[in-house]
């Protein structure tokens, strides 16, 4: 192309040569001269043009090959060949970004992977082991060499690939037996589908969660205990004193009669104290049913013979639940706004709303709100001079047994709380 592109103008130039008069030794040379300008001047641009294209070739096999070292040099903006050359060069560079920040993940992702209490594994479509980590080795009592390419049937894994991908499940294999919390999901790589499988221990957790619940339950016991048996204790003291005193005084008789009512007094908070607690760990499952909320809340509300209870009526709404038990939530809620209000000569409101597929039955008071909701639902704790403690951690155990919860805070709008009940409608 570069040859005729030159061809017309030599041509022209060699006829004008060989018609003028001119010598025969002028015209050969003439004719030279113009012929190697024109064989230069054509491979000098041939040269222009496949030497750029060689250097970007080469640019674009060493990306190809992952070598993203290598740069071009010579590039201008105002080339076309050499605005190539820089956009390749930068090709190169961001692929190289790119990979270093693909490798540093991939280490990272490593590192976690090796380091985590839980264990990981990764099955093929044919369940055949392709990725382990230190947990899982451990749990399965092998080096990741002997364990890859098996099966699942093989390692004890099998029930894993099996059922919900998100449940909790009884394991016996050589490194661990007890109860796991397993999550499976699914991935591909390199367009083959592949299985991922998590499995976390939980007798662990339980056991801390056991010990701590203990440790808390043991507290309150023992503190409970001491405040009935201490004064129990110091007065059955004096009385055995009083006993053995010789001459004995003239009002021992009044004295004795103190101390027994003393002791008489305590041992029956002691005694409620245990059937608080016999109450709140015998909570029996719901026995579920219609219950028209609309009823329900209006024949709570008339319960409460104190203060009048406002119901403020929402929309005409029907679930399942077990009645008594709802019952027994919505009096120990009410009957705490009660309280609150009679301090304050306030009011109580009770109303529900229906935000699907959750009921909101809603109990505000106006009394002087909360000063300490960090132990409302301790059991046993109380904030009020003949509280027993367990009202609202009834109350809670009940929401949850009908998959709802139960939740308090002041309110924003005026002085008072607001305890707000969730149950599901469905």
């Amino acid at each position: 192309m570069a040859l005729l592109a030159g061809l017309p103008a030599t041509a022209v130039a060699l006829a004008f040569l060989w018609l003028g008069s001119y010598s025969q030794q002028t015209r050969w040379t003439v004719m030279i001269v113009l012929m190697v300008a024109w064989l230069g001047c054509s491979l000098s641009v041939v040269g222009k043009v496949r030497f750029p294209l060689q250097t970007i070739s080469n640019l674009l096999a060493a990306i190809r090959e992952g070598d993203y070292s290598i740069r071009a040099r010579g590039g201008r903006r105002e080339d076309a060949l050499g605005e190539v050359i820089i956009e390749v060069n930068a090709l190169g560079e961001n692929l190289r970004q790119q990979r270093l920040s693909a490798l540093e993940a991939t280490a990272l992702l490593s590192k976690v992977m090796t380091e985590i209490e839980v264990a990981v594994f990764t099955f093929d479509g044919g369940q055949k082991l392709r990725l382990v980590n230190r947990a899982g080795e451990r749990l399965l009592g092998k080096p990741g060499e002997r364990l890859l390419d098996r099966s699942a049937q093989e390692l004890g894994l099998a029930d894993c690939l099996q059922g919900a991908a998100s449940q909790t499940m009884e394991i016996m294999l050589p490194g661990g037996t007890g109860r796991w919390a397993l999550r499976r999901t699914t991935f591909r790589e390199h367009g083959m589908p592949h299985t991922l499988i998590v499995l976390t221990d939980l007798s662990r957790v339980l056991r801390e969660e056991e010990r701590e619940a203990w440790q808390r339950l043991l507290r309150v016991l023992a503190h409970e205990l001491n405040n009935s048996l201490a004064p129990i204790k110091s007065i059955a003291g004096t009385m055995t004193e009083l006993l053995k005193r010789r001459p004995r005084s003239e009002d021992w008789e009044q004295d004795m009669q103190r101390g027994l009512e003393v002791i008489s007094s305590r041992t029956e908070a002691l005694n409620r104290f245990v059937a608080s607690y016999t109450q709140l760990a015998r909570l029996p499952q719901p026995r579920l049913g219609p219950v028209d909320v609309g009823n329900w809340v209006h024949r709570v509300a008339r319960l409460e013979t104190r203060l009048q209870v406002a119901v403020q009526a929402g929309p005409p709404l029907s679930i399942k639940a077990d009645g008594d038990l709802l019952d027994q939530l919505l009096i120990n809620l009410v009957r705490n706004a009660a309280d609150a209000s009679l301090e304050t000569k306030g009011t109580v409101t009770v109303r529900w709303v229906s935000a699907r597929p959750t009921l909101e039955v809603i109990v505000e008071d106006e009394g002087a709100g909360l000063s300490n909701s960090a132990n409302l639902f301790v059991p046993f704790f109380t904030t009020k001079k003949s509280g027993s403690g367990i009202g609202l951690v009834l109350s809670r155990q009940i929401a949850e047994a009908h998959g709802g919860s139960v939740t308090l805070e002041n309110r924003k709008d005026r002085e008072g709380c607001r305890a707000r009940l969730r149950l599901p409608i469905e």
